[in-house]
């Protein structure tokens, strides 16, 4: 059920349009093209295992670890607040 404004469903294209806006920054970041033999980040080889894996990958498993525990800003709100909708 909408409320104010909103047309029956508008909560849930809003979820969906997060989930799809996730999933293709998530895609974005996959790395792509030759891979590294030794990690960017501390020098160490990268097993072949992971390179099978991961085609393009530049960092071992304990690097990008760290990596990915890094805080992200995604920079866009799209729940908006009251006061905008009332503007």
């Amino acid at each position: 059920m909408a409320s104010g404004w909103a047309p029956d469903g508008a909560v849930q294209d809003q979820i969906d349009d997060t989930v799809a806006d996730g999933v293709l920054r998530a895609r974005a970041n996959l790395p792509t093209g030759d891979g590294e033999t030794h990690c960017l980040e501390c020098g160490d080889e990268i097993p072949a295992a992971r390179r099978r894996a991961l085609p393009g990958v530049r960092t071992c498993v304990s690097c990008q670890s760290a990596l990915d525990r890094r805080p992200v800003n995604i920079g866009f709100n799209r729940r908006g607040s009251k006061d905008s909708q009332l503007r």
